[in-house]
């Protein structure tokens, strides 16, 4: 499946501020079942961008903008081609538990084993898992029981924006009975480290489908969770959803929580009040990309450049970029 992802951020500020320093987790990850076959990263003002990978491997962008300004646009495009994962078995043998107490894999996962940030046992927690019976699932080997903790979740919980916070602790969406994708995917990773299981969080986006009966927002990013089972590697599940991981779903980043990877995360100099507004576009691309596999990260005009000219230099740096790839491909 070939898709192309629209990713708007936009702070706006009450007063000009005097400087904005940033860092975006924007940027689909390469992998076995997802090629990233362009990515391109566009601000508003403009500035020069750096780029390098987190603890975790993933692509992180930062930026500095040290002019006076009273709005900051984030725009991110991607075009990514997946693949839906292998099938899964019906299930595995019980001594997957076992394998799951090898102290070699423990060390190896040891960051998605203990609790942190929002994924954390709590009272109100363990009060959930006490009413749904929750641990008896464990009677099952671990695929067939974090699938059932999948639907589990899911069944439990409306899905509604607003009723939660990016910041708000899991005793939230366990009090309201509602939330979004990032509250359930807490709550799943909460558990699973409870039983033992390695659980990541997983930030990116979703190609909704209705009639396969998501029910996320379209026009939001995305969370899911990975669990670690020793004789299947990582594997995804959705939680808001009642799915696995498949070909709709692109992964951009992977942490212990959402503090690990948001979309963007920053600070500002400066009195002024913000406000923030996103918009996120995810549809299947209307025609083969031809574009060569490398990240096209825009750079800033030269100062006192007017917009036109500083596309037209865009323009001129991509066409001196495949020209001079061009050339080494005819020397190889």
């Amino acid at each position: 499946m070939l898709l192309e992802i629209r990713h708007v951020t936009q702070y706006q500020y009450a007063f000009p501020v005097r400087e904005s320093v940033m860092e975006v987790w924007m940027q689909p990850q390469k992998s076995a079942r997802q090629r990233l076959v362009s990515f391109e990263l566009e601000l508003d003002p403009p500035a020069q961008i750096f780029s390098y990978a987190d603890s975790f491997g993933n692509a992180v962008y930062h930026f500095d903008v040290p002019v006076p300004h009273d709005r900051l646009i984030i725009t991110a495009r991607s075009a990514v081609e997946s693949q839906a994962p292998a099938p899964l078995p019906e299930n595995l043998d019980l001594g997957e538990w076992d394998r799951l107490r090898s102290e070699f894999l423990r060390g190896e996962n040891f960051d998605f084993l203990h609790p942190h940030g929002f994924a954390r046992e709590t009272e109100a927690l363990r009060a959930f898992i006490a009413e749904h019976d929750i641990d008896s699932l464990r009677r099952y080997d671990p695929l067939t029981a974090v699938r059932a903790l999948n639907s589990a979740i899911y069944a439990s919980f409306g899905y509604e924006a607003g009723v939660t916070r990016a910041d708000s602790p899991i005793d939230d969406v366990l009090k309201a009975k509602k939330g979004v994708c990032q509250d359930f995917a807490h709550l799943m990773i909460a558990i699973c480290r409870s039983w033992g299981l390695p659980a990541r969080y997983v930030s990116g986006y979703l190609f909704t489908d209705r009639k396969h009966g998501d029910r996320s927002d379209p026009d939001a990013t995305h969370a899911w969770v990975e669990v670690f089972l020793p004789s299947l590697r990582w594997i995804g599940f959705d939680p808001t959803n009642n799915t696995g991981a498949g070909e709709r779903h692109i992964t951009c980043a992977v942490g212990r929580d959402y503090s690990d990877v948001p979309p963007s995360r920053g600070v500002y100099k400066g009195e002024a009040e913000s406000q923030l507004a996103v918009g996120v576009s995810v549809r299947k691309a209307r025609a083969a990309i031809t574009e060569p596999e490398f990240l096209r990260v825009t750079r800033p005009p030269p100062r006192g450049a007017t917009a036109a000219a500083a596309r037209r230099g865009a323009a001129a740096y991509e066409q001196q970029r495949l020209h001079q790839m061009q050339q080494q491909q005819q020397q190889q």
